[in-house]
């Protein structure tokens, strides 16, 4: 059977203006780009250090607690949303390396950063050199790809390009041109062609007309796109519409999946937990369905890094599931410049109080714009896969499988089963919205 993959994307973009005591200054473009692109023939990346390997994990365990914080500034607009935590922190690690003072310390505790400079950048170069390793197994294609698009008239110091270079560049060019004070116009499309190409023909217009000007002296962007094949696959003659609860009482039928499966499982008083993992392995999708049809909410409620933590720790050895999951299909976009400084990292985005000194070695650049769109599609179909049977004797009646019914909203996440780190975070309150 020929299947299409599930397929998520997510595009990021960080504007950074520079400015004086009364006026605006306008320059052009010098793009630092850094590109990782798993499965595909491009520069290979460097080994990282023991020490990096090691400190990791906590690095993802901050992307983690910073998926939660923000989610539960997001989670408050009614819908289905979805973004990528695993991207945004790493636009924002790069920016951060340029931080100095209270904006780095601001940064540093808003973005869950446990880790002090030297090992922090070191632990993302990790995680991406082992998602890098994940992508390359058959059936998973993760690419990820950053670009860092500077006025070309305005020098980075070569201590931050340095840095950069060396822990999210992975050996490809960092620098591109793009002129912004004479020619801001041509350089949105181009930046937008770029992420056009970087997201597959998936997100087109990211950046808005009014987003780049003559003033505008730092763009940094990113992008994510993942197509994995379930490990075991949907079978797409069982999907019929079903009925679906929302929130709001209504019953909608919705193109329902259905699968029996042997996979990760736990549930409790409130909550069940499923976990399906895609060819390869390393990464699967968790799927949190609180029991009660309006349950959701109360669960959001709960939602921090640590409880996430524990939820995915009671999962069990692989167990035999019906799993019933609607299909579903999504675009988020998010402009985050009320959002980040609510959550506490305030000076980054103040032009007399903003200190990224460390980066161009004057205080005159801020943060004007984040601006965060991902797509998400998830489906029956992807890859023909492979299929092994066994026959096991034992005493007594096998256990009856564990009914896992996704007929009302739920969360669900795309991980790294090896460092725990959350590549994209979501809700599902209409699987047809």
């Amino acid at each position: 059977m020929n299947q299409r993959p599930n397929h998520v994307l997510r595009q990021g973009v960080l504007t950074v203006k520079q400015t004086f005591r009364t006026f605006l200054r306008w320059l052009a473009s010098i793009s630092a780009s850094l590109s990782l692109f798993i499965g595909c023939a491009h520069a290979e990346p460097q080994p990282p250090s023991e020490a990096a390997i090691k400190d990791a994990p906590a690095a993802a365990r901050g992307i983690n607690a910073f998926a939660c914080d923000l989610y539960g500034h997001l989670c408050a607009k009614p819908g289905n949303l979805f973004f990528s935590p695993y991207s945004l922190s790493t636009a924002l690690a790069m920016t951060y390396a340029g931080a100095r003072g209270q904006t780095e310390a601001q940064m540093a505790k808003t973005l869950r950063f446990m880790l002090t400079p030297d090992r922090l950048h070191p632990a993302y170069h990790a995680l991406a050199y082992g998602l890098a390793q994940s992508g390359d197994k058959k059936g998973c294609v993760l690419s990820i790809a950053n670009a860092l698009w500077l006025e070309n008239t305005y020098a980075l110091q070569p201590s931050y390009t340095e840095l950069v270079k060396q822990n999210y560049g992975f050996g490809e060019d960092l620098v591109r041109k793009a002129n912004f004070a004479e020619q801001s116009e041509q350089a949105r499309l181009i930046i937008n062609r770029w992420v056009l190409q970087q997201t597959r023909d998936k997100i087109a217009d990211l950046l808005a007309p009014d987003v780049v000007g003559r003033e505008t002296v730092l763009i940094l962007t990113n992008a994510i796109h993942f197509k994995g094949a379930w490990m075991t696959q949907f079978d797409k003659d069982r999907t019929q519409d079903l009925p679906f609860k929302l929130d709001g009482g209504e019953t909608i039928p919705a193109p329902t999946m259905r699968v029996t499966v042997e996979a990760p499982y736990s549930e409790d008083e409130a909550v069940q937990v499923l976990q399906l993992p895609y060819k390869g392995g390393d990464l699967a999708m968790v799927i949190l369905l609180p029991k009660a049809a309006g349950g959701l909410d109360a669960f959001e409620r709960t939602l921090d890094g640590a409880t996430l933590d524990k939820r995915l720790a009671t999962l069990s050895a692989p167990m035999k599931v019906d799993v019933f999951l609607p299909k579903f299909r999504m675009t988020s976009e998010f402009v985050l410049n009320k959002t980040l400084p609510a959550m506490g990292m305030t000076d980054a985005f103040n032009s007399s109080a903003a200190d990224f000194s460390g980066m161009a070695g004057r205080k005159d650049l801020f943060i004007s714009n984040v601006i965060h769109k991902a797509f998400v599609d998830v489906n029956e179909e992807g890859t023909e896969a492979a299929a092994a049977s066994a026959v096991v004797m034992d005493r007594g009646m096998p256990a009856p499988p564990a009914v896992f019914r996704a007929d009302h909203p739920f969360l669900f996440l795309i991980r790294d089963t090896r460092s725990g780190a959350l590549l994209f975070l979501g809700r599902v309150s209409n699987p047809k919205a």
